[in-house]
């Protein structure tokens, strides 16, 4: 008599198997889509007007529950144990959205029929001592705390029809200085003290982060016209060189009132940066230090191509509705124009210019 095979080998009892686990997946994924326990839950906190808890590692200001007051985010040192905090929240990198990415400037034409150094010459120093739109309040000693020992003028505009006085009267303003070791930081001191948010940024600085009042902070950090690349060993030497597009992305900062720049010769590239990202258009006046006894960091091209750059990056501002107000022309420094004692010029100028459409 042959032997009964046994039920369990058989193919209805295999169907019948893979039926209760097909079921058993079909349940799971109706739950997991129909009945969602925490997206409820963080919808009815936003209804009823709940903010999420703050995230660990960070404080807020005192004054931040204050009505009326900006709340300040601190970031902790990285450093075990240092209880000194930083400024600035440093988010992580958002995509701003650009108009259209450009690689270069456009070039303005030839000042003469060919490339001439005389012409080139004396057409941007022309350009860079005629004031384009007068400014009759340029003098900080209205502002609170301002004294005379600035060892150069750094000149902003403060006309009424223009948004810096108002914003300093309301304590809104904020101002970003660019330097290179120097340790003239008067101006620096005496916006802080009229109450604009002041960050000077030097990669001198010991420290990451200091902050010396209440409105004035220093960061170890340099401003450069392309950030360092993170897959090559080399660069990570420069990971405190970062563009300023990028500072204002992880500081969370939206607008800068004020620039000013004293980089030593790295601000040609610099402002070709601001222009080519947009970034310009995010800075309502700017205070530039140029210097001309030399092209500048990785400007290449003979003298009247050198010359026709620096004036083309000059017009990019006017076309970015920039209008320079005042120029400093220091005598104290060497008459000097691209190594060259020519052209009764002095190798460096202080500019300003207001963005006239700034709000």
């Amino acid at each position: 008599m042959p032997k009964e095979r046994p039920l369990w080998r058989g193919p209805a009892f295999r169907l019948c198997l893979l039926s209760a686990a097909l079921f058993l997946c079909l349940q799971l994924g109706m739950r997991r889509s129909w009945c969602p326990e925490e997206k409820p839950r963080a919808l009815a906190a936003v209804a009823a007007g709940r903010a999420p808890p703050p995230a660990r590692g960070t404080e807020q200001h005192p004054g931040a529950a204050v009505a009326g007051r900006r709340r300040v985010t601190y970031v902790r040192s990285g450093r075990r144990g240092s209880a000194a905090p930083g400024c600035c929240p440093l988010q992580p990198p958002a995509g701003r959205r650009r108009k259209t990415l450009r690689w270069h400037i456009e070039l303005q034409p030839w000042a003469s029929p060919t490339p001439s150094l005389n012409y080139e010459a004396l057409r941007f120093l022309k350009y860079i001592s005629t004031s384009q739109i007068s400014c009759k309040n340029m003098n900080l000693n209205s502002l609170r705390g301002y004294s005379e020992t600035a060892k150069k003028p750094w000149s902003v505009c403060l006309d009424e029809r223009f948004s810096l006085i108002h914003r300093i009267r309301s304590k809104q303003c904020r101002l970003y200085s660019l330097g290179l070791g120097n340790d003239d930081n008067q101006f620096e001191i005496s916006m802080a003290n009229s109450g604009c948010e002041v960050h000077r940024f030097d990669p001198s600085i010991k420290s990451a982060h200091i902050q010396e009042g209440w409105h004035l902070w220093y960061h170890r950090l340099s401003i450069d016209w392309r950030d360092p690349n993170p897959a090559i060993a080399a660069h990570k030497l420069h990971s405190n060189t970062k563009k300023l597009g990028t500072i204002l992305n992880e500081f969370g900062h939206q607008k800068i009132d004020v620039l000013k720049a004293d980089v030593e010769s790295a601000e040609w590239k610099i402002l070709e940066n601001l222009i080519l990202e947009d970034v310009v258009e995010q800075i309502g006046q700017l205070v530039f230090e140029v210097h001309i006894h030399w092209p500048g960091f990785e400007v290449s091209g003979n003298d009247s191509t050198v010359v026709r750059y620096w004036y083309s990056l000059l017009r990019e501002l006017e076309l970015k509705d920039f209008r320079l107000f005042h120029t400093y022309k220091d005598l104290s420094k060497p008459q000097m124009f691209l190594k060259k004692e020519a052209f009764n010029a002095s190798s460096c100028y202080t500019l300003s210019w207001v963005n006239t459409r700034w709000k």
